[in-house]
């Protein structure tokens, strides 16, 4: 359980990256509320983060975390804020997610 706890928490680190990214695009009150957007997703990130550590490894939950949210901003990046898709980029990627997923299967 605690690992989907920390997958969801992954996942609202991309959302706080994408919403500061959203408030750098944009003036007034649209910017304001990405800002607003920003401490709600990076508040809920570090909750289920605390609460995923108590029975998982911080060093293994905390490189799944940062790993999740460092894959999921550049593709959110990409995709999204069109930055460029280089092969290099695509290739540290992926050897990010594998290195994510070694270190999930080799936790106890």
């Amino acid at each position: 359980m605690n690992w989907i706890i920390l997958i969801i928490a992954g996942l609202f680190e991309v959302a706080f990256a994408f919403c500061l990214g959203k408030a750098k695009e944009t003036t007034g009150n649209e910017m304001y509320l990405w800002y607003a957007g920003f401490i709600v997703t990076l508040t809920l990130s570090m909750g289920l983060l605390i609460k995923a550590t108590q029975t998982l490894p911080i060093g293994t939950a905390y490189a799944v975390w940062t790993g999740i949210g460092a894959v999921g901003t550049v593709l959110a990046g990409i995709l999204v804020f069109k930055e460029p898709a280089t092969f290099l980029r695509l290739l540290f990627i992926i050897t990010l997610i594998g290195s994510v997923i070694g270190l999930k299967a080799v936790s106890h």
